[in-house]
């Protein structure tokens, strides 16, 4: 009797706990100086600007360094590429949570995927009172909020405020340079004949560069993606309407070279192939949602340019 007395009060005061510390962080929450609503729909509350920060996604951390941000960067994912953390300390939403737990961050930067793909990770930071902000601009017309919900996360508002109009001052300057005739672009995600949407991240750098889109329809490959598969008839058909054909080399595309998209059966027939107008540009440049897009527009535009 006298021992599941024992454990029954164990269980209360576990109970008690956990009570506890749930309403201590809805306190925290309801008095938050920063809120913010993440690409999940999650609202985000801090009550103080973040100061150690883990970025799990390349984008995250290159635009946090570009707000001047790098010494709150306490660690990044495997795929970094920003040169000014390159030895920080390395951390995996696949791996065990608590060596993330141990550093002891105040924010966590992933992608609305994580949070769908691995739900059991952010329970854990959040079940241990860490923050965790999902974000990936989808849209072109996205990148600002984005940036802007970054920048009040870290207290870096006026720093992205003259980001963000100097990168728009540049792009319309870019887009007044290019005035004329419009390039019709096509545009390749991936070989196994993947483009975009008009209102995509690449979509808007090839505007921003003075070129069009070519749109052949079609639907998204899921909810909140840009990526839509297209028919290679399709394609060959509005071949001679595409000036230039642009494909990106990354992670998606890794093998693309002009040499293999002038070998691919049909594709000889399209005009941007017969006239020299394949351009290959690093997914970086047109595709990640950083300030580097504007130097993805500079060398469309170039390219465009060169073909006159």
């Amino acid at each position: 009797m006298r021992k599941l007395l024992t454990v029954g009060l164990v269980l209360l005061l576990l109970a008690a706990a956990g009570c506890g510390k749930a309403d201590k962080k809805e306190a925290a929450s309801n008095n938050a100086a920063i809120r913010v609503t993440d690409d999940a729909g999650k609202t985000i509350a801090l009550a103080k600007p973040a100061k150690r920060i883990i970025s799990l996604y390349a984008a995250h951390t290159e635009n946090l360094v570009a707000l001047g941000l790098d010494k709150e960067i306490i660690g990044v994912s495997r795929t970094e590429t920003a040169a000014a953390v390159k030895n920080r300390p390395v951390f995996d939403y696949r791996a065990d949570p608590e060596k993330i737990l141990a550093a002891e961050p105040d924010l966590v930067l992933v992608r609305p995927f994580v949070r769908r793909a691995h739900p059991e990770f952010v329970r854990a930071m959040e079940n241990a009172g860490v923050v965790v902000a999902s974000f990936y601009p989808d849209t072109f017309a996205e990148f600002d909020g984005y940036i802007e919900r970054l920048a009040a996360l870290t207290g870096r508002e006026q720093a992205a405020k003259e980001k963000l109009a100097a990168f728009h001052r540049e792009l319309q300057a870019l887009d007044r340079q290019s005035a004329g005739k419009r390039p019709q672009v096509f545009f390749e995600v991936s070989s196994n004949q993947r483009t975009v949407t008009g209102d995509s991240i690449p979509a808007g750098v090839i505007r921003a560069a003075g070129g069009d889109l070519v749109n052949l329809g079609g639907k998204p490959t899921a909810d909140g993606t840009s990526v839509v598969p297209y028919d290679l008839e399709q394609l060959v058909a509005a071949g001679e309407k595409i000036d230039y054909y642009v494909a990106q080399r990354g992670p998606m595309n890794a093998a693309v070279t002009p040499a293999a998209i002038r070998s691919r059966p049909g594709y000889d027939t399209m005009r941007a192939v017969k006239n020299g107008g394949i351009v290959i540009v690093p997914e970086e440049l047109v595709s990640r949602p950083t300030f580097q897009l504007l130097e993805g527009a500079k060398l469309l535009a170039s390219a465009w340019r060169q073909g006159q």
